[in-house]
């Protein structure tokens, strides 16, 4: 299953939304790649198991459960997470790239691959709609975070 979807971080023509810039939008996903449980519902720990200037291996922990994923980092431009597939869970990717169309517009677009086979009964098509919305509701949340921990005061958030 395939998916991407677009949500915009400036809209000039609303003044009640903070506007970020590049910076501090890259800022917030180098934050969601190494401290993910600010962002991930249900996720216990996360340990950073190697990494490079552009690679993070990591062991993520759900209770009993561990995935391990590789994240990798195009700075000012995108991460990329690869889920490592197991007998106990599908594997897929998610990339988040930033795209500014121009110096007033920003926006993140996220697109998501999974091995789950493309089926065209009605009740798949009815459960990948569910995961799609899912998705899109985890990557608001994402995006509302990021906004939280980059725009607060610098005392107050895990960035400053």
């Amino acid at each position: 299953m395939n998916f991407e979807h677009l949500i915009q971080i400036n809209d000039p023509l609303n003044p009640f939304v903070d506007t970020m810039t590049r910076e501090q939008l890259w800022e917030g996903l180098v934050l969601r790649a190494e401290q993910p449980q600010l962002f991930v519902l249900g996720l216990d720990s996360c340990t950073i198991v190697s990494r490079t200037e552009s690679t993070l291996e990591r062991e993520l922990h759900y209770g009993q459960a561990t995935v391990r994923d590789r994240v990798t980092l195009q700075p000012n431009n995108s991460v990329r997470y690869d889920i490592l597939a197991t007998d106990s869970y599908v594997g897929g990717s998610l990339t988040m790239t930033i795209e500014q169309p121009d110096e007033l517009q920003l926006f993140l677009r996220f697109e998501y691959t999974t091995s789950l086979p493309v089926d065209e009964s009605e009740d798949a098509r009815q459960t990948q709609e569910i995961v799609k919305s899912a998705y899109r509701e985890s990557d608001i949340d994402t995006v509302r975070l990021i906004r939280q921990y980059v725009l607060s005061p610098k005392d107050a958030g895990p960035l400053h």
